[in-house]
């Protein structure tokens, strides 16, 4: 059977929480967003600690058969942008993440 969206969500967001992400968030963009249907959003402490969040979305879906659509940023940059397609997860340093500010963006999305 295959898993649903909500469940990889929640799988995503678990590892994050295991790998202490800052600030975890989960959008519903389905009705604003023509992109994705999800974003997660999490910060990091360092450039190591993003690598380190990324490394655990990855082995966080893994048991799920799911690889990333397309990735981009990288660790040094201060964000990580990983696509699988239902959903996008952001990683960012604090500053980078202030800087965007996609909350603010979407600011009318639900949070799940």
């Amino acid at each position: 059977m295959e898993p649903n969206t909500l469940e990889l969500l929640g799988a995503a967001r678990e590892a994050l929480w295991a790998k202490k992400a800052q600030d975890v968030v989960v959008l519903d963009v389905r009705e604003l967003s023509a992109v994705t249907d999800y974003y997660i959003i999490a910060s990091g402490l360092s450039a190591l600690h993003l690598k380190a969040l990324q490394q655990a979305v990855h082995a966080g879906m893994k048991p799920y058969g799911l690889h990333p659509f397309r990735k981009a940023g990288a660790p040094e940059s201060g964000w990580l942008a990983i696509d699988y397609i239902d959903f996008v997860v952001h990683l960012f340093s604090r500053d980078v993440r202030a800087y965007y500010a996609l909350e603010r963006l979407w600011s009318n999305a639900p949070r799940v």
